[in-house]
């Protein structure tokens, strides 16, 4: 594309479109040309990382409160660069001492989403090879959770029970975790519903779930600083959406005047589950359809055995 424009520019000047062009072939050739001539490999790779990383950045801020900030700070950048160049001596007095502290400024501005950035690339992980026998298992075990946590919730719906539930996944909560009270429990029904009854101790504090156990009870959860939350929601919620504002956990909200279950993730509350769109949620959550289809034959075999043995065992107890 360059090379037809310069032959385009070369052919124009031949038959005599005078100065003006041949000074426009020039500039075409020192200021556009010459420097992609001199792109490589490297560059390009560069430049697309450094896209990657703007995006990334982007992605980011684009629904946090960041986005104003971002805005502000552009806005200063733009009056100390128009303060230099119409040589304003007080306002570039004042912006050149803020510049010394501008780095210092963003990092303490930028902290929670730049703390929120760091563990999401942090978090990434890279699932390893199982084995069918394993992912089975796994299935197994994570359908048995979902279904005890959806049968709490909704007894817990039904009676209008407050509850919050928290399923811990790569971020870590062992802060929260220790301002509670370590249980280490199996998930059941039995347990939740006695955890979150009205009359229990730990009813008005938060249950983490952590690699499938109830890990502990009455656990204390940051609010959110969003300004445009429903106020008609209580503290269980802003409490939900405050957590999942620094981590990737899920948090399941059964609020105590109406009994609506509700689901924070990623910053964002959606409301009105039943048990069938819950027990969907948590399966797309806990990537239980994440596993490979031949696993999931295998357990389908396995309880079409267990079904068949079992109406064997009953057909011949009856004789």
């Amino acid at each position: 594309m360059c090379s037809i424009v310069y032959i385009f520019l070369e052919v124009i000047c031949v038959f005599g479109a005078g100065t003006t062009l041949a000074t426009a072939k020039e500039f075409f050739f020192t200021y556009f040309l010459e420097p992609v001539k001199q792109i490589w490999i490297k560059d390009i790779i560069d430049i697309l990382l450094l896209s990657l990383v703007l995006f990334f950045v982007y992605r980011l801020i684009r629904d946090s409160r960041a986005w104003k900030l971002l805005l502000g700070v552009g806005i200063i950048v733009l009056m100390a660069g128009i303060s230099s160049i119409f040589d304003m001596s007080a306002l570039s007095f004042v912006f050149g001492n803020i510049q010394q502290l501008g780095v210092l400024a963003i990092l303490i501005l930028f902290q929670p989403e730049l703390r929120t950035a760091l563990e999401k690339v942090g978090g990434t992980s890279i699932t390893g090879i199982k084995s069918i026998s394993a992912e089975s298992r796994e299935l197994a075990s994570k359908s048995a959770q979902i279904e005890a946590i959806c049968t709490a919730v909704n007894d817990l719906s039904r009676d209008k029970v407050g509850a919050l539930i928290v399923i811990e996944k790569s971020t870590k909560l062992g802060d929260f975790i220790k301002s509670g009270v370590y249980i280490d429990a199996a998930i059941s029904p039995y347990i939740l519903r006695n955890i979150f009854f009205d009359k229990a101790p730990l009813h008005d504090g938060a249950v983490i779930i952590r690699d499938g156990r109830i890990c502990a009870a009455g656990c204390f959860l940051p609010l959110s600083t969003k300004n445009d939350i429903n106020k008609d929601l209580g503290t269980r919620h802003r409490a939900a959406i405050g957590l999942t504002e620094i981590s990737d956990a899920i948090v399941i909200v059964v609020s105590e005047e109406t009994g609506i279950v509700s689901i924070a993730s990623e910053g964002n509350l959606q409301r009105n589950y039943n048990y069938s769109t819950l027990k969907q949620e948590l399966n797309s959550f806990m990537s239980v359809a994440g596993i490979s289809d031949t696993a999931r034959h295998a357990m389908e075999k396995t309880h079409k055995k267990d079904k068949k043995s079992k109406k064997k065992d009953a057909a011949d107890s009856e004789q």
